[in-house]
């Protein structure tokens, strides 16, 4: 769900990529209804794992494992992690689906609004 709303929300200040520690392999039905009942596409997303490679390109990793970072990330990558506690809805109803949403929109909203701060301060000491 991240993914898709950031490249809706914040396409101007974040190339959204989403991977997993532990994909599934596919993204689940009542997350592709959800995001199209509040006005996103579905499409293009993947279930695909965390790669060493893309952690090294990654700015920002968010991590909504719940789990440590130390557990997932290499030492170096750590520096990039932000931890965002955020519920796993698999297999869950359609009601907290849409709480999960609304939780991602928001943290996608505050890290934007923060992004788009920072390129207006450097733009701005230029």
């Amino acid at each position: 769900m991240a993914e898709a709303i950031a490249r809706y929300d914040a396409a101007d200040v974040i190339e959204a990529h989403s991977a997993g520690v532990s994909p599934l392999g596919f993204v689940a039905n009542l997350t592709k209804e959800t995001l199209m009942k509040n006005g996103y596409s579905a499409d293009g997303l993947t279930s695909d794992p965390l790669t060493p490679e893309a952690s090294a390109a990654a700015d920002i990793i968010i991590n909504m494992t719940g789990g440590q970072k130390d557990r997932y990330f290499s030492p170096v990558d750590q520096e990039k992690v932000e931890d965002w506690i955020v519920q796993d809805p698999y297999d869950s109803d359609p009601e907290t689906y849409q709480r999960v949403f609304e939780s991602i929109q928001r943290r996608v909203t505050q890290l934007a609004m923060g992004l788009r701060e920072k390129r207006q301060h450097r733009a701005s000491a230029e």
